[in-house]
């Protein structure tokens, strides 16, 4: 999707702050970070949000669990806890319609979360 910013943060046309990068995903630190570790974790490949998953994408979604669970152990977050989020449309929280996942934790989280 060419207005997409995480997809061109993907292309390399904008910076984006990566911590991590496979051939199906990325990770890039978040610009507005919500705890001490708050990292968006993304696949290359443009979904809109979890809703438009297709049943020969669904591997997708456990990749990306096992890069945050890899992401939490390597950034000293998998001890103590951490949580992973995705938001769904508008009043889920979506803000950018490109799937993605929120890896937080260094903090307590509170519960319920919003």
């Amino acid at each position: 999707m060419s207005d997409c910013i995480f997809c061109k943060i993907i292309d390399g046309e904008i910076p984006g702050d990566m911590v991590y990068q496979d051939d199906r995903v990325v990770a890039i630190n978040d610009i507005d970070p919500k705890a001490p570790v708050h990292i968006l974790i993304m696949p290359k490949k443009h979904i809109p949000s979890l809703l438009e998953v297709e049943q020969e994408e669904q591997n997708i979604l456990s990749h990306i669990m096992m890069v945050a669970a890899r992401l939490a152990r390597e950034k000293g977050i998998s001890e103590k806890g951490f949580r992973v989020v995705n938001n769904c449309g508008e009043e889920g929280g979506q803000s950018v319609g490109h799937i993605h996942f929120h890896l937080l934790g260094g903090r307590y989280m509170q519960w319920p979360p919003g």
